[in-house]
């Protein structure tokens, strides 16, 4: 066999009107036969150009620390240049590697990590061939249309098991799963641990609107800071029942902005009562919701920073000595 032809053991699998093949190769060799578009002249021009430099090294970082695995299989179409051959019924594939030999139709970024790695992995591959440029384009959009990534909620709920949490995670999952599940919870039964669900607070929403408070926290544990935020969310939500919206809690926007307005309050409530509790709360807050909005809370939909200097501002008019 030449040089430049690789052969692989395969095996023929037919959908429908489709026939492909599936096998696994070594990802160098894949990276030096795969581009991303028919219009390209130079392929490794190709892939920088139309793909994302940053996701790629990423990938090329991973492969290369030995500690992980990808998977998933690369999809491509041979093309003339892969002078393709199927040997033994299926069983056996060979085709030149050129480069351009193989249109990539999904994995771009990965075949793109996999040129930049310094270390080879083996890759499985799901090969087409006989593809026209009308069938190449409509499996590319087949493709990449009808796979749904996994929800951002699911990546941060599963994160501790997979032993990837940063810090600040592993503190924000403690107090979500006590907000989640504590029956003293005021937000008890109006979160989404996993998934985005109309009505409730997910996780990704509950994380952006806590983060920046948490350096507050730092060195309290998070039955702490949830006994203080629950005490302030309680209050903050008996303001939002005498304005009849206090359904709103759970819009992301009028939560991060009730978050956000935390800070401020709390340190009224420290500076007056040197203790946190739920009265304490209460009894800063309840001047300030006679100045509250509800228009500005029901009507909250683009900006919580609009929302939280409405909220800030009003509680300034009500501070007295």
């Amino acid at each position: 066999m030449e040089a430049n032809k690789k052969r692989f053991s395969s095996s023929l699998i037919r959908q429908g009107k489709y026939r492909f093949f599936t096998l696994t190769m070594p990802s160098d060799v894949l990276a030096k036969c795969s581009f991303v578009s028919t219009r390209d002249e130079d392929p490794k021009e190709g892939f920088q150009r139309l793909l994302d430099k940053n996701r790629a090294n990423e990938i090329a970082k991973y492969i290369d620390s030995g500690k992980g695995s990808i998977p998933n299989a690369i999809v491509v179409s041979a093309q003339t240049d892969a002078k393709f051959k199927e040997i033994a019924g299926g069983k056996t594939i060979e085709f030149e590697v050129h480069p351009k030999s193989l249109l990539v139709l999904d994995g771009q970024h990965r075949v793109f990590g996999f040129s930049l790695a310094h270390s080879t992995v083996r890759v499985p591959v799901v090969i087409y061939n006989g593809l026209s440029r009308t069938e190449e384009s409509r499996l590319f959009i087949d493709i990449n249309t009808k796979q749904r990534p996994v929800p951002n909620e699911l990546l941060l709920d599963i994160k501790r098991l997979a032993e990837y949490e940063t810090d600040d995670e592993a503190v924000l999952n403690n107090i979500f799963n006590l907000f989640h599940n504590e029956p003293s919870s005021p937000l008890l039964g109006l979160l989404s641990a996993s998934k985005r669900t109309t009505g409730k607070i997910n996780r990704v929403s509950f994380y952006a609107a806590i983060r920046p408070i948490i350096p507050a926290f730092r060195d309290k544990p998070p039955r702490e800071a949830f006994d203080v935020l629950a005490y302030y969310l309680d209050a903050f939500l008996n303001g939002l029942r005498t304005l009849k919206c206090e359904n709103r809690v759970t819009n992301p926007i009028v939560f991060r902005a009730i978050m956000a307005f935390f800070p401020e309050v709390a340190q009224r409530v420290k500076d007056k009562f040197n203790i946190y509790s739920f009265d304490a709360f209460l009894e800063i807050l309840t001047p300030f919701f006679s100045k509250v909005s509800s228009t500005k809370i029901n009507k909250a939909s683009y900006s919580y920073k609009e929302l939280y200097d409405h909220f800030s501002g009003n509680f300034r008019i009500t501070f007295t000595i």
